[in-house]
């Protein structure tokens, strides 16, 4: 049976999923990249954005695992690019180069219209306009009975938590204290909504915890 599920998703120790002040410098918010510093040095990783050698382990082994079964995938405006408001032009494409790393369909929730953009490794964008029921509907029409992977950022897994549409949540607890960002779960009751946890598996690097509704 498809899932929607959040998957690899690095959060301090103090609950923030991204660093303040997001920004063309720093897409991942100031600091943000010590979340994933459990990843970077991963074969997965390193297949998709590096040299090709990498480590393997237990946090390759969960990074592998985000990306089993994905028929499509959704993310907020904000994981897309640093522009704000009206898209002025199509100049900007993502932060990943001509060639993404999803080879699928993602759907990106904005509050402006864009048309979809086409790139290679059969990566599109969807720019999706009218709330993030509909960007779910399409997405899962687009996955074919494989799983939905909601990308990001904090605020649109936040949407997503609040509205019950999350089956699972794979989070890396990394050993880091922000102090500052985008906070996770403040405010949402997690065992008020169903979830509990499946797994937890300790690396040298991060703690991975699997949240499952009951």
């Amino acid at each position: 049976m498809s899932k929607v599920k959040v998957a690899a998703f690095a959060v301090s120790l103090d609950g923030f999923g991204a660093g303040p002040n997001q920004s063309l410098e720093n897409p991942l918010g100031v600091r943000g990249p010590e979340l994933h510093k459990w990843f970077f040095k991963t074969k997965v990783f390193q297949k998709m954005h590096g040299d090709g050698v990498g480590v393997e382990g237990v946090d390759n082994t969960f990074g592998e695992r985000s990306f089993e079964n994905i028929g499509a995938w959704i993310m907020g405006r904000n994981m897309f690019g640093p522009i704000r408001g009206p898209w002025i032009n199509d100049e900007w494409r993502g932060w990943w180069g001509g060639n993404p790393p999803y080879h699928t369909s993602v759907f990106v929730l904005t509050h402006h219209k864009r048309e979809p953009l086409v790139m290679e490794g059969g990566t599109t964008f969807y720019f999706i306009t009218d709330g993030i029921e509909s960007a779910l509907k399409k997405a899962k029409e687009a996955a074919k009975g494989k799983d939905v992977r909601i990308g990001g950022g904090v605020q649109t897994i936040r949407e997503y938590l609040k509205a019950g549409l999350i089956d699972e949540l794979h989070l890396v607890h990394s050993p880091v204290l922000l102090g500052s960002g985008e906070n996770l779960f403040s405010g949402i009751d997690m065992p008020k909504l169903g979830y509990t946890v499946s797994e937890k598996v300790v690396s040298e690097d991060a703690t991975h915890i699997v949240l499952c509704k009951a």
